[in-house]
């Protein structure tokens, strides 16, 4: 049970293979737990498909850009007290208790959804599935991990993982599913409740994890747990082993005191982890200031705005990212500890800042080249029909569809009938003239225009995904488990994780009034600014700790670090020759 979370190699997965099916109890526990990081993915992912679908059914929602990304990102401010609050039931009431109190708030919170009548019951079940996310996301991997044999506890672990990014191609799937169904967005939402019922009936047959049971002083309990996990002829080495590692965890724990502002402050006192925190939390808030999450949170949007009007279209479309991310995270499994941390991170930021500038130009183009407005096709649905800003407009010879998307929140494009490239009509949003529009076979855009340019910004999105999950997606949270003493690497993994929840709330709370300010072309820029800057500071404060046993980091740490052009650490041999 010592040495927390080991990384996994293609040996440790032939062996994991080998051991679950000798002792299936050990699959069952994991596979029990890592249904949290199964709805984890879920419940971020699906709002994405639903949130189309709940601007069509709530007018108020589809008018005010602040409210969707209100409903997107409360589910990230509660995940941020969720992991706050599970931090401390954890170590209190145990982790199974943890990860049931977990499925007890993604079963509500689906199900306030599911029945929501107003758009702020809808806020109110994402805060509560955030809640959830936020217990989940720490809670799970601590339990698989706790409750798994040495030898093949990085691979049952990282199945939790694969769950989350499993999680979210299963959301897009449902989604696609449930478009012509009645209800749509409330099936969609509504379903998560299901495997939250599933893993808390599975949860109330498991078992503590043993070393919270051993640290609470119930030994004999937690060594029935491992006589069930270990061969005979390994438990009584596994009881040592368990009984030395809590013993000196309470030994550090006396020695820097045990509330939190007391480890906080003892942490920033101390230079080794003062610099660890640099690049900890350098590397959580670069994941996502590169925009990742207005993909995975808003990705039929984005495909909506490359000028794919249908909802089925744009989710059928969105597939592929969340496709590209689960093969990323597998990706990753393989070649971080070939190339390094630190290598496979920076080339990870070259190829998004690449796709992000190439999304931008792409977009810009969009916008250029999008169909005129012809006032002849306008006034063809009746005065009353064209959107006032149109008619207002003292100059409308050079509006496009854009112009008219632009214009006003109460403006929208019905393409021209013989050719959606020719010009069209800048028309006021009704459900009667949106009907209109389509009665006459013409596509309706309130998102994006017409253009040819719509399939390679698809592509590039995936190229950004490739880019993305097996650097930027997977590495800094092994960073963050390999750059902390083992004293504070609670309180350093625990600082960093909930800088990455606050970037991912700023991120997805602004994106669609950033789109809206700058455009599309604008937004994919500023973020190619910010993964600049995320290059930038990787390069100078993040050392490689590929290979690296915990004291040798700290050793590093406490030297400082020098970054040199080839990504490695420069060696210390050679900093001292120099003197």
């Amino acid at each position: 049970m010592e040495g927390g979370i080991s990384k996994p190699d293609k040996t440790e997965f032939t062996e994991c293979w080998r051991t679950s099916w000798k002792t299936p109890y050990i699959m069952r526990l994991a596979l029990s737990a890592g249904i949290g990081g199964l709805l984890f993915g879920y419940d971020t992912g699906v709002i994405s498909g639903a949130l189309l679908y709940i601007r069509e059914d709530f007018k108020s929602v589809d008018r005010q850009t602040w409210l969707q990304e209100t409903i997107v990102s409360m589910a990230v401010a509660g995940a941020i007290i969720g992991a706050a609050v599970g931090g401390w039931m954890n170590d209190k009431y145990g982790r199974k208790k943890s990860i049931l109190l977990a499925d007890l708030m993604f079963f509500c919170g689906a199900i306030v959804m599911c029945a929501a009548p107003t758009p702020w019951m809808i806020i109110i079940g994402r805060v509560l599935v955030g809640l959830g996310v936020g217990m989940a996301s720490m809670t799970a991997p601590l339990y698989i991990s706790e409750a798994s044999p040495a030898r093949i506890r990085g691979a049952l672990v990282s199945t939790n993982g694969l769950l989350i990014t499993g999680g979210q191609f299963l959301a897009y799937l449902i989604n696609l599913a449930f478009t012509k169904a009645p209800g749509t967005w409330r099936w969609m939402v509504g379903i998560a409740g299901v495997p939250a019922l599933v893993q808390f009936i599975l949860m109330l047959s498991l078992p503590e994890s043993p070393r919270w049971l051993y640290r609470n002083d119930k030994v004999k309990e937690a060594r029935a747990i491992l006589e069930k996990i270990y061969p005979p002829n390994e438990v009584e080495e596994e009881i040592k082993a368990l009984q030395s590692s809590i013993e000196a965890e309470k030994a550090e724990e006396g020695s820097i005191g045990d509330g939190f502002f007391s480890k906080l402050k003892s942490a920033w006192g101390n230079v080794v982890v003062r610099r660890g925190l640099y690049a900890g939390i350098t590397v959580q808030v670069a994941q996502q200031f590169v925009g990742i999450n207005t993909v995975m949170y808003y990705s039929p949007t984005i495909v909506q705005l490359a000028g794919y009007a249908s909802n089925k279209t744009a989710l059928a479309l969105s597939l592929i990212t969340s496709g590209l991310n689960a093969v990323g995270s597998i990706v990753s499994m393989f070649f971080v500890d070939r190339f390094g941390r630190r290598k496979l991170m920076i080339i990870s930021m070259f190829g998004i800042i690449i796709c992000l500038v190439t999304l931008s130009v792409m977009f810009h183009e969009t916008s250029v080249h999008a169909p005129p407005v012809s006032n002849l096709e306008s006034l063809h649905f009746g005065r009353n029909s064209t959107c006032s800003s149109f008619l207002q407009a003292p100059d409308v010879s050079s509006w496009n569809c854009m112009s008219c998307l632009k214009a006003s929140s109460d403006c929208a494009f019905c393409a021209n009938g013989d050719n959606k490239y020719h010009p069209g009509a800048c028309l006021a949003i009704t459900d009667a003239i949106q009907g209109s529009c389509r009665q006459e076979r013409r596509t309706w855009y309130t998102q994006g225009c017409p253009t040819k340019f719509g399939i390679f910004a698809v592509l590039l999105l995936g190229l950004y995904i490739i880019s993305y999950s097996p650097g930027m997606g997977t590495v800094p949270w092994i960073v963050n488990s390999e750059i902390y003493p083992l004293r504070y690497r609670g309180v350093g993994g625990g600082i960093a994780a909930v800088s990455n929840w606050v970037s991912n709330m700023i991120v997805s709370e602004t994106f669609l009034t950033l789109t809206e300010a700058l455009g599309s072309s604008g937004t994919f820029l500023l973020f190619a600014a910010f993964s600049f800057l995320g290059l930038v500071a990787i390069f100078f404060l993040v050392p490689e700790t590929k290979g690296l046993q915990f004291e040798e980091v700290e050793k590093m740490l406490e030297k400082g670090f020098k970054p040199n052009i080839c990504c490695c650490n420069k060696p210390a041999e050679e900093d001292e020759s120099k003197v």
